[in-house]
């Protein structure tokens, strides 16, 4: 047969027009469903570079996976086109987001394309479309008529330079997520959104599902659920008590002082005249900081207020402290403070020469001159009063009990959790849909008048006063209550990136629907997602989001399951070394234009084709984890292809009859293939390939060709990872229909892929002396014959022990 050499822009070209023409992942009715989803992106100006594409090739390999286990695979793909990403580049460029936004949105998915991805179009969404976020507006207001979303004024987190509030989720190591400015805080009314009423579900819940264990855990410490007893102390002098929340009420005899937020209501009044200057300079300069920064500051800093409280169990007086490790918004504001048992307190107490009273001993006996505090659980009770002789772990499950009894302190459970500040002080996001009305106070737009449209405006820029540029517009603020119909004014702040996100994946499956968010018909057939694919980054803010979310349209009747994703698996990023050297140091990082080390896959789609990109996406490294990119690595991928390729189109003519030993290669790549997508081990598929074309190759040359069988097989077992070539080749193997078409995912048989002959290592006293070839069923004797016999005449003396371990070795022991 003659030589067809590989043209990669011939053949990607061609079935792309047929695979458009002709879909291949066709809802039928008969066959049952599949939903593998991206974490849609957002529409950034610089385009996709290669490290999206990684997420997006894993998600489309394992998508036709699934279709060649006879699925119809729901695959859709959309935009996260509101928020801050969009509007601070409409700003940075001058240009509209609006126009901006949807030039974005055109290039990227051009570029999306190009992967030849098998999304269904038909089902896009976008959020910063009216008739997707009617539904999003929808949700605010079933959820503020039943009282999980309201109005408060609070310190919140804002970043001076986007000039908007920021979730607490948004805050990281202190700046914002986006643009990593210093976060500062600033009083502001915000609408919240009652997440915490859903605390205990969100953390319960993670045992269903199939999630890495890191991301179960990220979501079980930022949930952050504790059980203990609120104690309340009483200030010296005052009628004034301080409640403090510890999960350790089995301490309270070793509490030597008190420590509160400087945000606390009761902060400045402690103070005396002799301390108050330092205690107003302590809270000004805490007011600066961000609460992340406050957690992980490991040098503790706090001011005396001068005021001491009881301790309601001793009498013993208590010095009061500020220190800004303490936050208002976790537990009471307040804590008792244990120096003996807690690593934070023992540090503060011997930073500012506090008493340390040990209250649990490891077999009763005091520790003299303590250097570290004591924290280990177990241990019994001394210097604790009637406690004393009592096992601390049974005293830490009675204590809260007790307290209660006694009159001064409660039971309770806590959480880390805090409600989602919702509002954002920006123009570009869904308006939020409530009137505020002067004798009505609060009410929500009437579901039938949304959506309530986004003003066009020309200034779209923030104000940085605390109000949204939407409160400039009087013709759009200046309304009518709902109820009453006198004048009111509608509700200015917009709301936050994550609304949209938090429930796209509901509306691909129905995305044309004007009368439901999503029909419960469709929503029973299609939902929820089995697979959803995505960075580690997202584990807090939107997975959490999604499940609050999911919870909430579970609970009002809209869908009926109670959990978004069923499995999740996170990819990890594609790094880069930064062009600038000099600036940035030479190590690998997350790509970024700032960096100058963005690699962006159109000149390599051009280059090598998509199949190439596509299969050294994978070959990089394990998908979970971050790996480091370099071009040159793509051309060992395309002499795989084109070997491969040519060993198709050499042996595809030729009716080789198939052998034993080309069953047995085929049935082990089969397994071996299957067994390491199965676990995601990608990488090693792609090794795998590669492996066992060369063996197909030498197995040629050895008995004069390949089977058709063998090669149907393996290009079926290529066609996830590079489909065009697969189909190309499933072509010249003469089928009229797609590889995806009428074809199944090829089955192993393990008895197919043992050895009928095995070689064995014979070793005389320890040391190999020859290889023998025996039958893989040979009888332990004929073995151990068959070695002495090797052996010949190194084999003197008389033999004192004969070994054989199975299928390894045997080794005659003589002297």
């Amino acid at each position: 047969m003659a030589e067809v050499r590989y043209n990669h822009k011939e053949v990607e070209k061609k079935w792309r027009g047929n695979w458009q023409a002709k879909p291949i992942n066709v809802n039928d009715g008969k066959k049952p469903k599949y939903y593998c989803l991206d974490m849609f992106p957002y529409p950034s100006g610089s385009g996709l570079h290669v490290g999206h594409w990684r997420g997006y090739v894993i998600s489309d390999v394992w998508s036709r996976y699934k279709m060649l286990h006879g699925y119809y695979v729901i695959h859709p793909m959309g935009w996260d086109a509101f928020g801050l990403p969009a509007e601070n580049y409409a700003i940075k460029t001058g240009v509209h987001p609006k126009i901006s936004t949807a030039s974005n949105v055109a290039n990227i998915k051009r570029q999306i394309k190009e992967i030849s991805a098998v999304y269904d179009w038909d089902m896009e969404v976008n959020t910063t479309d009216p008739e997707f976020y009617k539904w999003t507006q929808w949700i605010f207001v079933k959820m503020f008529k039943a009282g999980l979303a309201y109005e408060k004024e609070m310190p919140i987190n804002w970043c001076p330079s986007c000039k908007t509030g920021l979730a607490n989720e948004e805050v990281v190591n202190g700046c914002c997520e986006r643009c990593h400015s210093v976060v500062t805080k600033k009083n502001l009314k915000q609408w919240m959104l009652k997440i915490t009423a859903y605390a205990d579900r969100l953390l319960d819940d993670l045992d269903k599902l199939d999630w890495p264990e890191k991301v179960k855990k990220m979501q079980t410490d930022w949930i952050g659920r504790s059980y203990g007893a609120e104690v309340d102390f009483k200030v010296e002098g005052t009628d004034d008590s301080i409640t403090v929340y510890t999960t350790r009420p089995d301490t309270l005899y070793g509490a030597t002082f008190m420590v509160l937020a400087p945000e606390h209501k009761m902060a400045k009044q402690l103070a005396t005249d002799e301390t108050r200057k330092a205690v107003d300079d302590y809270i000004y300069r805490a007011s600066t900081r961000s609460n992340i920064d406050r957690m992980q500051d490991k040098e503790k800093t706090g001011v005396f207020t001068g005021s001491y409280a009881i301790n309601p169990l001793n009498g013993a007086k208590v010095p009061i402290w500020l220190s800004d490790y303490v936050l208002a918004d976790y537990g009471t504001g307040a804590i008792m403070c244990v120096p003996a048992h807690d690593d934070r307190d023992f540090e503060f107490a011997k930073k500012f020469d506090l008493p340390i009273i040990q209250v649990i001993a490891k077999d009763g006996k005091e520790i003299e001159n303590m250097t570290e505090a004591y924290t280990e659980a177990a241990g019994t009770m001394i210097n604790s009063g009637d406690w004393n002789g009592m096992e601390s772990s049974v005293l830490k499950k009675e204590a809260p009990a007790m307290i209660e009894k006694m009159g001064f302190g409660r039971k309770t459970t806590n959480y880390k959790l805090r409600d989602w500040v919702f509002s954002r002080q920006r123009y570009w996001g869904e308006p939020i849909p409530i009137v505020h009305c002067p004798d009505c106070g609060c009410v929500p737009v009437p579901e039938d008048q949304l959506p309530l449209l986004l003003p066009e405006v020309e200034k779209y820029e923030p104000t940085g006063t605390g109000e949204s540029p939407l409160a400039a517009i009087d013709e759009w603020v200046n309304t009518t209550c709902p109820c009453c119909g006198k004048p009111a004014k509608r509700e200015t702040n917009t709301m936050p990136q994550w609304a949209g996100s938090s429930w796209y994946f509901l509306r691909y499956v129905d995305n044309k629907n004007d009368k439901e968010l999503v029909s419960r018909e469709k929503a029973d057939k299609y939902l929820p997602v089995d697979m959803y694919i995505g960075g580690v980054e997202h584990a807090v803010l939107h997975l959490l989001y999604s499940r609050f979310y999911t919870k909430f349209l579970h609970d009002i009747g809209v869908i009926d399951f109670d959990e978004p994703f069923k499995k999740l698996f996170n990819q990890g990023m594609i790094c880069k070394k930064p062009d600038d050297i000099e600036k940035y140091g030479t190590k690998a990082m997350k790509m970024s234009k700032s960096m100058g080390n963005v690699v962006s896959p159109d000149t390599l789609v051009n280059d090598y084709g998509c199949d190439s990109l596509r299969m050294y996406e994978l070959f990089v490294g394990p998908p979970e984890t971050d790996a480091e990119w370099d071009d040159r690595g793509i051309d060992g991928v395309r002499r795989f292809i084109t070997r491969f390729w040519n060993l198709v189109h050499e042996n595809a003519g030729k009716n080789v009859p198939e052998t034993d030993e080309c069953t047995k290669l085929q049935h082990k790549m089969v397994h071996d293939i299957t067994e390491r997508l199965e676990s995601f081990s990608l990488n090693t598929v792609i090794s795998g390939f590669m492996e066992y074309n060369n063996k197909f190759i030498e197995l040629a040359k050895k008995q004069g060709g390949i089977d058709k069988k063998t090669l149907e097989i393996m290009v079926t077992l290529l066609a996830p990872f590079a489909p065009h070539v697969a189909e190309e080749l499933w072509e010249v193997l003469g089928h009229d229909t797609s590889v995806f078409e009428n074809n199944r995912w090829p089955e192993y048989d393990e008895d197919a892929m043992k050895d009928n002959e095995v070689e064995i290592a014979v070793q005389l006293n320890g040391k190999t002396k020859t290889v023998i070839t025996i039958a893989a069923d040979a009888a332990k004797d004929d073995v151990l014959a068959a070695g002495k016999a090797a052996l010949g005449d190194k084999l003197t003396g008389s033999i004192i022990k004969e070994i054989y371990v199975p299928g390894k070795i045997v080794n005659i022991v003589a002297k």
